[in-house]
């Protein structure tokens, strides 16, 4: 399995569930006459979609770089991850809050309500085949940081936007049932209307969450503190090295980390000291974080000293 295909593997889970789902429920709107299943195939679609745009965005992230966008096109990922934050906001707590209000306004009966629940089971079924592989392998990624803190500091929208995204999904499937069978056992169809507003309300906090996380990360995230002090402490312990001023990191994408520093070095060395220092430094640093892909180093007076 190449790298790519690796890295795509639990989007390309994700999408498939998606796929599945959608058919179950155009099939059982063809048999029903349900608007709203038809609704939610569409919605099903729209979350396959997604699946797409993030593969699209993690393929077009890693184009090399050229003349017109010399840093590389790593943060087309997190362009479309913000598209697809959008994407769930607009097409799926818009729309779910939409049609439970319409639902509420005017009720409509219960059409075959054990075909309902036979799709949701099979969509519950799906999405946590898919939930399941993705949180094994945000688990992995997350290492010993607590969960909301590894979603807040993640570089790779992908990995946290599929794990929430379908846990929403699962818990939407929920509330779906419990209105379904609200309005069965009260034959009162409110309450299908009502859990509609419920699912959008959590699709809506979902997308809320994730559109924060990708507009950090297309602003510009800084590199993880670690890394900056590991970085900090090899040119230090340099010789001709005075003092480590300013170590500036941004994030183009999950791999692709630009360094600007600044360091003082000794005045009594030449310039082809320095020279070789920094080219030492920039082996040091490809070597143990091949994700650094442009380390700058600026040599500075005082830097390291209240110097910037």
């Amino acid at each position: 399995m190449s790298a790519e295909a690796h890295d795509n593997r639990t989007l390309l889970i994700a999408f498939a569930a998606n796929l599945g789902i959608a058919v179950s429920k155009f099939v059982a709107a063809m048999i029903t006459g349900s608007s709203a299943m038809l609704t939610e195939g569409i919605h099903s679609v729209v979350d396959s979609l997604n699946q797409l745009l993030l593969i699209w965005g993690r393929r077009q992230s890693r184009k090399p770089a050229d003349e017109n966008h010399p840093f590389g096109y790593g943060r087309e990922l997190y362009f479309w991850s913000f598209v697809v934050a959008v994407l769930v906001f607009a097409l799926g707590a818009g729309v779910s809050i939409y049609e439970g209000v319409i639902h509420m306004l005017a009720p409509e009966e219960a059409v075959s309500p054990i075909i309902a629940y036979a799709v949701l089971l099979v969509a519950f079924l799906l999405e946590g085949g898919s939930t399941f592989a993705a949180f094994k392998e945000f688990r992995l990624a997350k290492g010993s940081l607590g969960w909301f803190e590894a979603v807040r500091r993640s570089k790779d929208p992908p990995a946290f936007i599929v794990l929430l995204e379908n846990g929403a999904a699962m818990a939407g499937i929920l509330v779906a049932a419990a209105g379904v069978a609200l309005s069965q056992y009260t034959e009162n169809p409110l309450f299908d209307g009502a859990a509609s507003i419920v699912i959008g309300i959590i699709l809506g906090l979902t997308a809320l969450l994730l559109a924060v996380e990708s507009k950090a990360l297309l602003i510009g995230e800084a590199a993880d503190p670690q890394l900056i002090a590991s970085i900090r402490a090899a040119t230090a312990r340099k010789a001709g090295v005075v003092g480590v001023g300013l170590v500036l990191t941004v994030h183009s994408a999950p791999d692709q980390i630009t360094v600007i520093m600044s360091a003082d070095f000794d005045d009594g060395i030449t310039a082809g000291d320095v020279e070789r220092i920094i080219a030492e430094v920039e082996a040091e640093v490809e070597a143990y974080w091949p994700e650094v892909k442009r380390l700058y180093i600026r040599p500075q007076q005082g830097a390291g000293q209240g110097g910037s």
